[in-house]
């Protein structure tokens, strides 16, 4: 029987940033494809919410509370909204049956896969970064499959179930225009394209240095700026040859194929889709102060690969990002062709074969197969 002939139940699970929801999103086009009906489940109000139903997909929300390492009172009253987040997915799985779950990590879904357990569901997760994160850790010994973005990773994690297989990728990012981008913008493509991005809330510090020199940045580029929801500078809407959004969308793809270099933060989403497109890029990652310390090891392996520049935000002046720009313009050729002899971009097929796969050992009542 062919793939896809048989009708199958995924529930997907991850939330909390757009990072554990967007290579969930990746996957949507394929699993349709091959038959699948999909489940979302996610946080009652977390940003998973709005970009999964913005899909019509079936979403089911549960409670949830973050885990953290150190001693907080917010662990006794999140400690009781996982224990009920747990309850309500064991009843959902109970009733849904799930042929498999696959989740993209976060707090949400450590409830989600210890239920699935309790089932006998087979379970896939996938870590983005180059560490675990908490949620993950907690996930992995209920795992089937542990699924990774860096080969660094397999280090971390149990070698009879760990996979290589790169970050899901949504196939219309792939697909953007760079004529398209153009119109969007207004550029009129007299000068190299800078792109700016900060993440979905911005990056505060990068846009000050960033505000703070545009005379001397636009001299040599023109730059596209994300700049984050209520972070627009209202005094430079018009500035020639600088173009600022607080956030974008379908607008995205078009504004990546436009630009000839990116700035971005490290998160491993926007490295991902950084290698697929082979953007020649500087990376500013979170400091170990504001985050886990996981973009620093993202950016380093990316700058050990030859994918990147790093530049630390410790470090970020307007000398430093002159110097990182013209180093990265200078051998933009030779970054492209780190990225293209990566070979990134299969990560989609191969989580739909394993999903399948897993799903025909089970119903054909054998244990889940070694990697």
């Amino acid at each position: 029987m062919e793939r896809g002939e048989i009708l199958k139940h995924i529930i997907l699970t991850g939330g909390g940033t757009a990072g554990h929801v967007t290579p969930n999103l990746a996957l949507l086009p394929g699993l349709r494809d091959r038959g699948y009906r999909i489940t979302y489940i996610g946080s009652y109000e977390g940003i998973e919410r709005d970009l999964v139903t913005r899909e019509g997909i079936e979403y089911i929300g549960i409670s949830s509370g973050k885990l953290r390492r150190q001693l907080a009172m917010k662990n006794i009253t999140d400690g009781f909204r996982v224990f009920r987040g747990l309850h309500q997915a064991k009843r959902i799985i109970r009733e849904l049956q799930p042929d498999i779950v696959f989740s993209k990590g976060g707090f949400v879904t450590v409830p989600v896969i210890f239920a699935a357990k309790k089932y006998k569901v087979p379970i896939v997760i996938h870590e983005s970064d180059l560490t675990p994160g908490l949620a993950n850790k907690l996930s992995i010994p209920k795992a089937d499959r542990i699924c990774c973005n860096f080969e660094e990773t397999l280090r971390y994690l149990p070698e009879e179930r760990a996979m290589l297989t790169g970050l899901p990728i949504r196939e219309t990012l792939l697909q953007g225009d760079a004529a398209e981008g153009r119109v969007l913008t207004g550029l009129q493509g007299k000068k190299p394209v800078l792109l700016i991005m900060g993440g979905s809330q911005g990056a505060l510090n990068i846009n000050k240095v960033i505000h703070r020199h545009l005379d001397v940045l636009s001299a040599s580029f023109d730059i596209i700026h994300l700049c984050g929801r209520g972070k627009l500078r209202t005094d430079l809407t018009g500035m020639d040859g600088y173009v600022q959004y607080e956030y974008v969308n379908e607008e995205l793809p078009h504004l990546l194929a436009v630009a000839d270099v990116v700035i971005s933060r490290a998160g491993a989403n926007a490295i991902g889709e950084l290698l697929a497109l082979k953007k020649p890029h500087i990376l500013i990652p979170l400091t170990k102060a504001a985050s886990r310390g996981d973009q620093i090891l993202n950016a380093a392996a990316f700058e050990r690969a030859g994918f990147a520049y790093v530049l630390p935000e410790e470090q970020l002046t307007i000398n430093s990002l002159q110097e990182a720009l013209t180093h990265v313009t200078t051998h933009a050729g030779e970054y492209v062709e780190k990225m293209v002899a990566a070979g990134a971009g299969r990560a989609v097929d191969i989580l739909l074969d394993l999903f399948d796969d897993l799903i025909v050992e089970r119903t054909k009542g054998n244990a889940v197969p070694e990697a």
